[in-house]
């Protein structure tokens, strides 16, 4: 493969700062995010702290800094603390409804295609990957899971910009060996599941 069939993953990834810290190019903000992920799951998970008093005791923490700030810089002639103006605003909420009716609507596309066109082949599909996820839960509860998943992402996106050449050649062989097998099985088995005729959808 050459240089021109590359995939860039830091466009790919939006090319901001999401994309910077993924890839090690701002390698603060992913030491901190690295450092951070790994503090809260061991406070939750090895050290049994519980996630409501956690909260609690960090605002706690904040509002009597803030407060006694407040007062010091009174007594002193100090400025006060710079407290940014905490607000979202109508073009976040606009983006975050768009992107989540999106999602909506593709899974309920994928819900009519299973219910009403009575797709087997995804109806197979959508079974499989939900019992992975059941597996994977069972031998993780959901904290370990995001730590995890801040794990991969921190790791996965790199390795494959530096190695994508040698990725792509193993997933390409990895694909021809699944698209054989999957036409070995719907020749021998999908093939011959019949399939409702439209006047046999329209009477039902």
């Amino acid at each position: 493969m050459g240089d021109s069939n590359r995939i860039s993953v830091h466009r790919v990834l939006g090319e901001g700062l999401v994309a910077d810290v993924v890839l090690w190019k701002n390698w603060r903000g992913a030491v901190a995010v690295l450092v951070s992920a790994t503090t809260l799951w061991y406070l939750f998970e090895r050290a049994g702290y519980n996630f409501l008093s956690f909260v609690a005791n960090v605002v706690l923490l904040l509002v009597a800094i803030l407060f006694f700030w407040a007062k010091a810089a009174n007594l002193l002639n100090r400025p006060l603390p710079p407290l940014p103006d905490l607000e979202i605003s109508e073009e976040t909420i606009a983006r975050v409804a768009d992107a989540l009716q999106i999602w909506l609507n593709r899974a309920l596309s994928v819900a009519h295609d299973i219910a009403i066109e009575r797709n087997l082949l995804l109806c197979l599909q959508v079974v499989g990957v939900l019992w992975v996820i059941s597996y994977i839960g069972s031998l993780f509860n959901f904290l370990t899971l995001i730590y995890i998943g801040v794990l991969l992402s921190l790791s996965l996106p790199v390795l494959y910009d530096k190695y994508q050449d040698q990725v792509d050649d193993r997933l390409g062989l990895i694909h021809g060996v699944i698209q054989t097998q999957y036409k070995k099985i719907h020749s021998i088995v999908l093939s011959k599941i019949p399939k409702l005729s439209n006047k046999e959808k329209k009477v039902q």
